[in-house]
């Protein structure tokens, strides 16, 4: 149960080359930070929706509403 030897982590690279090639481990890792990009973009959008205060509207007393409708009439 000791350590590994050289020869164990050649065979175990050669694996890793056979199942992912080159160009699949090098695409894989362009979409990881393909990823890492976007997370990042959103987390920065995020964070300026955050810094703006909501818009909140009050409801219109029915008085000045009666006076707007009044005026659009005439």
């Amino acid at each position: 149960m000791g350590g590994f030897s050289i020869w164990h982590w050649l065979i175990v690279g050669i694996l890793v080359l056979l199942l992912f090639g080159r160009g699949k481990f090098s695409g894989m890792m362009g979409d990881v930070a393909k990823g890492i990009k976007e997370f990042k973009k959103g987390m920065a959008e995020e964070d300026e929706a955050a810094k703006t205060p909501p818009k909140i509207e009050a409801p219109m007393p029915s008085s000045i509403e009666a006076e707007k409708q009044s005026d659009k009439q005439a």
